[in-house]
Parts: C-alpha cells; structure tokens; sequence
C-alpha cells in the first residue's frame, strides 16, 4: 500500500507540477534575464533556483493546507484564484508579440546580486510562482486516508519535487544550447504550444473551484 501510494502520488504529481512550471519556457526566459551574467555565474543562479523551487513545492505540498485553514481561505477560492493567474499570465504568452531571444547587449538583466536574484524573481515568481504553489496544495488536500497510505502519498509527492527541481537545474543550465538548438523558429513555436496547454490547465482549474463553490447551492 506504501510503494504503490508513493508510486501513484510521484506519477500524478510530476506531470501536473511540470505542465504548471514549464521548466523549458523558463530557460528561455532565465536566459534572457542572466544575459549579462558570465556562464559560471548563470550556472551558479541555476542551481540556486533549482534549490529554491524544491523548497517552496515542499512548503506548499506538506504545509499549505495548514496555511489556507490559518487564514481562512477555501480550496475552491484558491483553485479559482490560481487557475486565473495562470490562464491570465498564458493568454499574454499567447497573444503577445513573438518570442525572440536577445543578446548579452539587449536584454535587461534582474537588478541586484545573484544571490538576490536567484529568488526573486527567477523563482518567485518567474519559475514557481502562485500557480505552482495553488496546484501543490490542490494536489496535497487530495491525500488519502490511513497513516501507511497518507507517507507513501508525500513521498511520491516529495520525490516528484526533487525531481523537478533537477529538470530545471538542468533546463536553465543549460538554456544557451537550448536556444541554439531549437533556433528562433522552434523558440517560437514551442512558446506558443506551451502557452496554449497552459491556457487549458488554468481554465480547467478555474473550472474545477467554480464547481466545488457552486455545488452546496445546486446540489450533486
């Protein structure tokens, strides 16, 4: 019951927290943010959003539903809230203009430090931000019941975390051979596919808090 929970859990949650942070949209975007930034720099940045982001799924799978309760805050409310940002934040990736990679001389590098900048805002909010963060509580208020089945649910839950948080360590490590492999076409046609399944997914978490609001009125 524990390994095949663990199992189970590592399987749902991997997907639903990649689609949500889109580690291969986010290495175009960090490259773009660390343009001017030497490659051993950019490599350290890298691991350091890789760390930061484990932490903040972690605190949001293991405690947020203990946060929301705190402040009085609904799921549903928090699924609607959540699903808006990102449908919001996809519709301008979108509809906005075409997605084109600019030199060290042109893009505008994050102010301050690099230690500063690894968390804000290359991963609050830019990599995992107020979607991830409503997904991972969303996800972790579906636990199961039973103590052996509620350890092996976090532990696949964790370990899909730790295994995202090396994908995009990896991901943004290495976004230079990205950029040059896909090319400016494949940049730009990658970002629309992303930002067109990323439209769905928050409409149908938007969907799904409209539903839980509304059942008690309506009725099953």
């Amino acid at each position: 019951m524990f390994w095949s929970e663990a199992i189970n859990s590592f399987l749902l949650a991997f997907p639903a927290l990649f689609s949500i942070i889109n580690p291969i949209g986010g290495a175009l975007i960090f490259r773009e943010a660390t343009a001017d930034r030497s490659v051993g720099e950019r490599a350290w940045i890298a691991g350091r959003v890789g760390l930061y982001s484990i932490l903040v799924m972690l605190v949001s799978l293991w405690a947020g539903t203990y946060l929301l309760n705190f402040f009085g805050i609904t799921l549903a409310a928090l699924r609607i809230a959540g699903g808006l940002v990102i449908a919001v934040k996809a519709w301008a990736l979108l509809s906005g203009p075409e997605h084109k990679p600019q030199s060290a001389e042109q893009a505008p590098p994050p102010a301050g430090e690099a230690a500063a900048v690894a968390f804000f805002p290359l991963t609050m909010p830019l990599t995992t931000g107020p979607g991830t963060i409503s997904v991972a509580i969303a996800f972790a208020s579906e636990r199961p019941q039973g103590a052996s089945a509620v350890g092996g649910f976090f532990l696949g839950a964790s370990l899909a975390a730790a295994a995202l948080a090396l994908v995009i360590w990896a991901m943004y490590r290495s976004a230079d051979r990205l950029i040059a492999f896909l090319g400016p076409t494949g940049v730009a046609t990658l970002s629309r596919l992303i930002a067109f399944v990323l439209l769905c997914i928050g409409t149908q978490i938007t969907i799904d808090g409209v539903q839980a609001t509304l059942k008690p009125v309506f009725g099953a």
